[in-house]
């Protein structure tokens, strides 16, 4: 009995253990700060969907999981539930607007808010790839 109390012991405390290097490694790592992130790439809008759109196994290795610089004309800004995505239409497809969606991180969005349609602009946001209609950027924030 005294054999198993200590297995049962030793097992919960390595439990312990790990639990508290989980919380301190995973759990509670610090984030980046995406606003003052230098961009990894610099182009325009179309440059961007283009590139997904002609071969996005290649666009994605290149462009996944970096901060990219994008700039052009704005073409719709969606505000729903304290989120705010920025839309950089491009193409009509079959559901709708295709091109780029950006969302904004929330420092930003009373700024984002304020942007009209048609207006030139540049933005940086971290990619994280294509759905198939548009290419999705998150963490944005507006390039003064």
């Amino acid at each position: 009995m005294r054999k198993w109390i200590g297995i049962i012991g030793a097992l919960a405390l390595v439990g312990i253990v790990v639990a508290t290097l989980v919380y301190f490694f995973v759990i509670n790592k610090s984030h980046p700060d995406y606003e003052n992130k230098k961009p990894e790439y610099f182009m325009t809008a179309e440059a961007l969907f283009a590139s997904f759109r002609e071969d996005a196994a290649k666009a994605s290795e290149f462009y996944n999981g970096k901060i990219i610089q994008v700039s052009g004309q704005l073409s719709s800004v969606e505000d729903t539930d304290g989120q705010t995505v920025l839309v950089f239409a491009l193409d009509q497809g079959m559901f709708g607007d295709e091109g780029i969606r950006v969302s904004m991180l929330e420092a930003q969005s009373a700024q984002a808010v304020k942007l009209t349609p048609g207006q030139d602009i540049t933005l940086k946001g971290f990619c994280t790839g294509y759905n198939d209609t548009d290419v999705v950027l998150n963490h944005g924030s507006i390039v003064q």
